[in-house]
């Protein structure tokens, strides 16, 4: 007898335990929009670090909800725009390293901040984040089977939203909990500095290590 499940248009029951571990699982892990966040909290507080979070995970959310309803496809039959967009991801991220690498070490002033610029900045990382799109890819793999249905893809991407924005806050309270060590000019340089190596190594280490493959 088919299970009544497969006829709503959410997924069911028995999965949603498993997609909030691997939504958790996929939005704690270290990664660039992570760090970012890890780090605007600590030079600026924790409203910019929810403006970021809040614009990543509706993007991650948004990213999922289009894979689902068949970029997924495409992408699964264009090797030529993955590794494109890989690539440009890995640019972009190197790029915002550099600038990290650079920047003086400015007070921890929370009302220079342009919260807007910040939800705008995590949305837009989430875009060439090559881990973003593997999630979003994964999902539809695992947990929709092949049946993407509106409502199927629209439930699970509300859920990560829900499970996502939590889980990167986190960061930020790391971030705002090293705050207090990055007073003086120089433990905040070096803070830079640090964050913009571990940026640089979240985003090529798994893309080369891909490439070795």
């Amino acid at each position: 007898m088919p299970n009544a499940f497969h006829r709503l248009p959410g997924p069911a029951m028995n999965q949603w335990l498993p997609f909030i571990l691997f939504a958790s699982v996929a939005s704690i892990t270290p990664g660039p929009t992570n760090l970012l966040i890890l780090g605007s909290a600590a030079r600026f507080g924790l409203s910019i670090a929810l403006a970021i979070a809040v614009g990543a995970s509706l993007s991650a959310s948004l990213m999922l909800l289009v894979v689902g309803l068949g970029l997924g496809e495409l992408l699964a039959h264009a090797p030529l725009l993955q590794t494109t967009m890989s690539w440009a991801g890995a640019a972009w991220i190197s790029w915002m390293a550099y600038k990290l690498m650079r920047a003086d070490a400015a007070g921890l002033d929370e009302h220079g901040v342009d919260r807007r610029q910040g939800f705008v900045q995590g949305a837009g990382l989430q875009l060439i984040n090559p881990k973003t799109w593997l999630m979003t890819v994964s999902v539809t793999a695992i947990f929709l089977d092949g049946q993407a249905t509106f409502g199927a893809v629209a439930s699970y991407a509300t859920l990560f939203l829900l499970v996502s924005t939590p889980c990167l806050l986190v960061w930020g309270l790391l971030g705002i909990g090293s705050a207090r060590l990055l007073r003086r000019p120089a433990r905040l340089l070096l803070f830079n500095r640090c964050m913009a190596l571990l940026l640089l190594a979240s985003v090529w280490v798994p893309l080369l290590s891909q490439l070795r493959g």
